[in-house]
């Protein structure tokens, strides 16, 4: 089996090395980490990266880059607290709405970059998606100013 990869990685090193890449094949470690809340499903990969970090994304409920780690535990204490949150979060009434927001967010966002990679798009109609986006995040920066905060054991990174 393990010849079969190894044949296999050479021969994609090779065609993305006839496409210009320089390509580092680095034996690494891919770590599926899986929890079953009732019925609720969280789901995170990490793997080490060539520097030797912990790159973590959330793939369940929705896929998410969180962060890159030095530290193996840095990667398990944010697992610990993300899993906390969403056992906080399945408490509320919303949270089918909020996955299915964030879900769409993604979805959206891998539409534009369809768009900005197909097409040729008018200026006029680029500033009218940041016009939009502008008007989303301050929605949001809105909501956080008037909304009841439920978890204190972490600060919020992006607000």
């Amino acid at each position: 089996m393990r010849k079969f990869l190894d044949a296999e990685i050479t021969q994609h090193t090779m065609k993305l090395q006839q496409m210009g890449a320089k390509v580092q094949v680095i034996n690494s470690k891919l770590c599926y980490v899986n929890f079953d809340i009732s019925g609720f499903k969280i789901q995170y990969v990490y793997n080490v990266n060539k520097k030797g970090n912990y790159f973590l994304e959330r793939i369940k409920p929705y896929p998410m880059p969180i962060k890159e780690f030095e530290l193996e535990q840095d990667v398990i204490d944010i697992i610990e607290v993300d899993v906390e949150q969403f056992k906080s979060a399945l408490k509320s009434h919303n949270i089918e709405e909020f996955i299915n927001i964030s879900r769409t967010l993604n979805k959206t966002l891998k539409k534009f970059e369809d768009l900005f990679l197909y097409y040729n798009i008018p200026g006029k109609e680029i500033d009218n998606i940041v016009e939009k986006l502008e008007s989303f995040e301050k929605e949001i920066d809105d909501l956080e100013t008037k909304s009841e905060r439920l978890y204190f054991k972490k600060e919020p990174e992006n607000l």
